[in-house]
């Protein structure tokens, strides 16, 4: 039976609703110096309630789902909700031609139905604290950046240690303030988990690439797994005794809507931000990085399309790649866009102008922090010279063909069979590890395509990159073949094992060393591979200028400006951020409605465009106006905006109302504020998160997912409601879950 608080008596609190947006992804663990502002906002919990160490609190429905998001835990019985692209590799990685669940969608009607997505890790944090005493012993002002650097890699891996001994739980202590802070976080990692529920592409992908990082959107965008443990609850790795998680927090499912001004908070693991960085910096952003990265891509994205336009099988294999591609190629568009816009190099000369000032007023600072623009400044001229070769490395080689990256799995192998000291044992295991992600890798590649981005890549590579930093091998190349880059890639593909599966695993069931280091793509590695460190070792003195004048900087902005509370920069760790229900205004005489609705979907429609097609059932439910519980006014709200501090890795984190309970998840940021990642504006800067009641109509109207509405706590009332008497089977109000 379907779960309902029901809320009887609303309490008017008297509390004004603000606008206020600040600028900050908050550390859980020191969520104390805000609370007082979040409780004028609207917030009715504690610190204790959102992070707690001795009893259960918001923080332990929290999770990383993968690699790179954010999931939220949101039954008693393990049950996951992230956003559609975060599930999304997992979901084409289960999915075939026959049972193609990112065309068709996936319900799982009973547990038993539920799949194991072989790989894929959720993490909860145990507990986090401040250990930047303990790392920092040792050092001091006078020492070279390497020997500090030596101090705090030793002393942070003795804590890391010493909090894991005896536990599974693993541990990393990381860098905070630009290292002038460090914080322990340990955390319980989970294998088995199985993928629950996807709406079909149709609905969590909706509009795509066109609309994505932008506002109006209409995206279903969201996905729901389940994580399972050994029985005794400890994480396991998948067997068919394992039992669903018994959550320690979930978080109850609030359906009663927002309205602009609604307080809100997310918490998640938002994956980096450069809010420190100086003017030299994002001159070279602007001028050089980003539209190097911009121009790579464009051109792996136009071969990756054609052939996945040609071959509806190839389309399903490079699905995820392609939409990983595609992301942070608009990214870096309207990060270039919104830097030039607002005029962020000009407002950081003159942040670091008032800084010099208060520098030559204050004789003691200068002393301490007098070098810092010197340094850095110094250090990005170095840079800037070698950009482009660090730039194309990473995108058109680490991260271009596939060839190469595969190529690079084996040089592990192959300097333990060169190397005399190494046993038949650990060459066998090397050899047995590869083996076992031949089958992995091959499911999702195709040759046609990976030729033809190694030719476009090395091309790119050679005409745009200095001849004085590229690989001598590369030259060679050039040379033999006239030029011509797609006869060297024929010359590659044809001679290397790396582009066949049936090559690969009969060289690893005779490994030969000679073999492997003559393999042409091994070659091509080894000679890129050399000439990165080689280029690395050149900058290695302006890297560490970089460090310390980045150190010194902050310290200093910090001290100058003593009341003022610095938010660090977001590095996948948990935070917190918070803020209200907003609309908001682009540009002159432009306003944008701070919610969607399901009439927009229809007015996007487009049969013709895989990005726009929207499926019969969800048409029918629409013209019906079967909305069940979850509409609103004969209205179904699919969207609406937040002016939260966000940014990548915060995709799937909860949108929290005032008691706790769940009303969205986060997903993308709107257009205009694609500079954020450097500086936040305000006025601009919004969250898009999919309406959790949207979410609700869709596992319940659309899928026939009942079941999943059956373990779920769902509460029909907003916050400031006294909660009425509940019947003894129904699950506990949010303080009970919490303790």
């Amino acid at each position: 039976m379907k779960k309902l608080l029901i809320a009887t008596i609303a309490l008017l609190l008297g509390i004004n609703s603000t606008t206020r947006a600040d600028e900050g992804m908050w550390i859980p663990l020191l969520i104390n110096k805000n609370i007082a502002e979040m409780q004028e906002m609207g917030i009715k919990l504690t610190a204790e309630d959102i992070y707690n160490v001795n009893n259960s609190s918001l923080k332990d429905a929290i999770a990383i789902f993968g690699r790179g998001c954010t999931g939220e835990i949101i039954s008693p019985e393990g049950l996951l909700l992230t956003n559609h692209h975060c599930g999304y590799g997992s979901i084409q990685k289960l999915s075939t031609p026959e049972a193609n669940y990112l065309d068709d969608g996936f319900w799982a009607m009973n547990k038993g139905e539920e799949i194991p997505v072989e790989g894929l890790t959720v993490q909860f944090l145990d507990h986090m604290r401040d250990v930047s005493i303990k790392v920092l012993h040792g050092t001091t002002p006078e020492m070279s950046e390497a020997d500090r650097s030596k101090i705090i890699k030793d002393n942070s891996k003795a804590i890391e240690d010493h909090a894991t001994k005896d536990t599974h739980f693993s541990a990393r202590v990381v860098s905070f303030y630009g290292g002038n802070e460090y914080y322990l976080f340990v955390y319980e990692t989970f294998k088995d988990i199985r993928l629950v529920g996807a709406p079909p592409e149709s609905i969590g992908k909706f509009g795509a690439d066109t609309d994505n990082w932008m506002w109006p959107r209409h995206t279903g965008d969201f996905s729901m797994f389940r994580v399972y443990t050994a029985p005794d609850g400890t994480p396991a790795t998948y067997s068919e005794e394992n039992i669903p998680l018994k959550s320690k927090h979930y978080l109850p499912i609030n359906i009663a809507g927002v309205e602009k001004d609604d307080f809100a908070m997310i918490l998640g693991y938002p994956g980096g931000t450069d809010r420190f960085l100086s003017s030299f910096g994002v001159d070279l952003a602007i001028n050089s990085t980003n539209p190097t990265i911009v121009n790579i891509r464009e051109e792996k994205l136009a071969i990756m399309r054609e052939g996945m336009e040609a071959d509806d099988a190839v389309r399903l294999q490079y699905a995820s790649k392609f939409a990983g591609t595609a992301n942070y190629w608009k990214y870096f568009i309207g990060q270039t866009k919104g830097l030039k816009r607002l005029k962020v190099k000009e407002k950081k000369q003159q942040e670091e102008a008032e800084f010099q000032n208060w520098l030559n007023q204050n004789p003691n600072a200068k002393k301490q922090y007098g070098e810092a623009l010197v340094l850095l400044g110094d250090a990005y001229d170095l840079k800037g010279q070698y950009d482009l070769a660090n730039v194309y490395f990473r995108e058109a080689v680490y991260r271009g063909a596939e060839i190469l990256g595969y190529a690079n799995r084996f040089s592990e192998l192959s300097k333990l069979m060169n190397d005399k000291k190494s046993t038949d044992s650990i060459i066998t295991a090397s050899v047995a590890g590869l083996k076992g992600g031949v089958e992995s890798h091959f499911k999702n590649y195709n040759e046609p395509i990976d030729r033809n981005l190694f030719a476009s890549m090395m091309k790119m590579y050679h005409e745009n990159v200095p001849l004085d930093q590229q690989p001598a091998y590369l030259l060679k190349m050039d040379k033999k073949f006239k030029g011509n880059f797609d006869s060297y890639a024929d010359y590659v593909f044809d001679k290397s094992m790396f582009a066949s599966k049936a090559k690969v695993e009969a060289f690893l069931n005779d490994p030969n060393k000679k073999k492997l280091a003559k393999d042409p793509a091994m070659v091509a590695v080894d000679a890129f591979f050399s000439t990165y460190r080689e280029i690395e070792s050149k900058q290695k003195e302006a890297n560490e200028n970089l460090d310390k004048g980045h150190r010194l900087y902050i310290a200093g902005m910090r001290e100058m400006n003593p009341d003022f509370n610095y938010s660090p920069d977001a590095n996948f760790t948990m935070r917190l951020t918070y803020g209200t229900v907003q609309d908001y205004y682009p540009a002159d005489a432009i306003h944008y409605e701070y919610f969607t609705t399901m009439d927009g979907i229809m007015q996007k429609e487009d049969p013709t465009n895989w990005e726009f097609i929207v499926p019969t059932k969800l048409k029918e439910l629409y013209e019906a106006k079967d909305f069940g519980p979850y509409g609103e006014d004969g209205v179904m709200k699919v969207c609406f905006l937040t002016n939260h501090d966000i940014t990548g890795g915060n995709s799937g984190s909860p949108v929290i109302n005032g008691n706790g309970e769940l009303i969205g998840l986060a997903f993308d940021g709107n257009w205009e504020a694609m500079s954020g990642d450097i500086a936040f504006e305000p006025e601009l800067q919004r969250t898009i998160n999919v309406d959790i009641r949207y979410v609700m109509f869709i596992i319940d109207k659309f899928a026939g997912a009942t079941n999943l509405i059956e373990e779920m706590t769902v509460v029909t009332e907003k916050p400031g409601a006294i909660i009425g008497e509940i019947d003894e089977t129904d699950p506990p109000v949010l303080e009970e879950v919490m303790e």
